[in-house]
């Protein structure tokens, strides 16, 4: 932007400050202004108009620099851009587009508008290609495809953000374009999410959009729109975009705040009756498109489990499916603490090959039984052999889904592992031999080329469940081979 006096000969209005209310400051003056038009203060704070009438302009301040009443106000004849680029990859910034925290220099390819108009049918395609998150169970159960619009929701400190650094580190590895938005976050945890990037190697591809919770609640709003901004950029270049919304319940709670302040009629929990228009808005510009895809993943707070607020809600209701974490799970030390019952994927599976669709519908089935002979357990029933092996072979799949958070599984590796637990190689060995084994075969993976190549030759060859266990099972060589065992006697 220009400085204080270009704005005020070239337009020649002025507005005086006539009353502050924390992040919301009321000016006279300035009779041709318009709707979101940024305003400039003479002090250098950046400002953008919310509403008028006749007598005042009620004027929202993005930028923290201290404004007073009788401060001097000018127009700037605006909309809200920011700049996008190539250059932004490897750095933070803030919603504002400055580079924070040592990043470079920011180079504007262009400058886009922050709050654009959702794409209509004309443009989109429909979501035909799978988002390999490199987290087992996500992969096979609730699989994300790319162009989706999936809700991560649950309670605080449950491994919500594990598990999304887990997902962008992975895409980020395959040449994704990876976006983060942290929200209003403590200055320690947006700094601890730039050094895990940093360490894994893949900085080059990510970008991070932040706001500490210090920062106005005008600058905290815009937070989310810079990121899809930037996301769209590189959309528009024919790129695959992750993009990770952290979290859209501050998100909600800011604009809460900052509607009180402009005494908005409050509606449900206090929140204005355009939460749902101005959330939807903005997740609605991710999708699949004929250039790229932009697959957004906003995540929410739940409190005490509860998936029933009004927030929650409304994220679930536009979006296309929901991972949610259970803080009962996570007591029980499992992770990622991610229910396979009470998460849901619209179109995840419909960008899946035949083999993953029916092997997902078979995991989900024995998911549901395993849970159901856990129950009757409790009651201290006497049990038969089936219901045994089921209890056997789910105990071996809750070590098979319990997976540390700075690990990535390719998909084959979990299909074979999945097959070799259901053909019985594993049958005679304890948990931790189980996992053992489990991490051997990954590494050899990812290390041994002609086993990769063997492996992945197997799998993609076969589109029928069934026939691809006849054939491990009758080739069980090709899987002990490789697992180091001692020889029976």
């Amino acid at each position: 932007m220009k400085d204080f006096n270009y704005y005020l000969e070239d337009i020649g209005e002025i507005g005086f400050i006539k009353e502050i209310v924390h992040s919301i400051a009321y000016a006279s003056g300035l009779p041709d202004v318009h709707p979101n038009e940024v305003v400039l203060f003479e002090s250098g704070t950046v400002g953008q108009v919310i509403s008028f009438d006749m007598d005042v302009v009620e004027i929202l301040i993005l930028t923290g620099t201290k404004v007073k009443v009788g401060t001097r106000v000018v127009r700037t004849g605006e909309l809200l851009e920011v700049p996008v680029g190539n250059s932004l990859l490897g750095n933070m910034v803030d919603p504002l587009v400055n580079p924070v925290a040592g990043a470079s220099t920011i180079k504007a390819d262009k400058y886009s508008p922050i709050d654009t108009q959702p794409h209509g049918i004309v443009g989109r395609e429909q979501v035909n290609e799978p988002l390999e998150t490199g987290v087992t169970l996500i992969d096979l159960v609730v699989p994300i495809a790319k162009g989706q619009r999936e809700l991560v929701i649950g309670d605080r400190k449950t491994g919500k953000a594990s598990l999304l650094l887990q997902v962008m580190g992975s895409q980020a590895a395959k040449g994704t374009i990876c976006i983060y938005a942290a929200i209003g976050q403590r200055l320690i945890e947006i700094n601890s999410k730039a050094e895990y990037f940093k360490a894994k190697g893949v900085e080059k591809n990510t970008i991070i959009v932040a706001s500490s919770a210090s920062d106005p609640a005008g600058l905290i709003f815009l937070t989310p729109y810079t990121a899809m901004t930037i996301a769209e950029f590189f959309r528009d270049q024919g790129k695959d975009v992750l993009l990770i919304l952290d979290d859209m319940s501050t998100h909600a709670r800011v604009y809460r705040e900052i509607s009180l302040l402009a005494k908005r009629f409050p509606g449900r929990s206090s929140y204005p009756g355009d939460i749902f228009y101005v959330q939807a808005r903005l997740i609605e510009r991710a999708g699949n498109y004929k250039t790229g895809s932009i697959t957004c993943l906003p995540v929410a707070e739940s409190i005490l489990g509860d998936l029933s607020g009004y927030i929650q809600t409304n994220l679930m209701a536009m979006t296309d499916g929901h991972i949610f974490f259970d803080i009962d799970l996570y007591n029980e030390g499992k992770r990622p603490a991610v229910s396979p019952f009470l998460s849901v994927t619209r179109v995840g599976h419909q960008a899946q090959s035949l083999l993953l669709k029916e092997i997902s519908r078979e995991l989900s089935s024995f998911l549901v039984k395993y849970d159901r002979m856990k129950q009757f357990m409790h009651f201290g029933a006497e049990v038969g052999e089936n219901v045994r092996n089921i209890i056997e072979i789910g105990a071996k799949i809750d070590a098979f889904f319990n997976q540390p958070p700075d690990s990535s599984i390719p998909i084959n590796v979990n299909v074979l592992i999945l097959i070799g637990i259901w053909t019985g190689i594993w049958n005679e060995v304890d948990t931790a031999v189980l996992v053992r084994e489990m991490n051997h075969l990954i590494k050899i993976y990812s290390e041994d080329e002609k086993f990769r190549k063997q492996i992945d030759e197997i799998i993609n060859s076969h589109n029928n469940l069934s026939e691809l266990i006849n054939t491990f099972r009758l080739n069980k060589e090709i899987i002990l081979s490789r697992l180091d065992r001692p020889k029976k006697q």
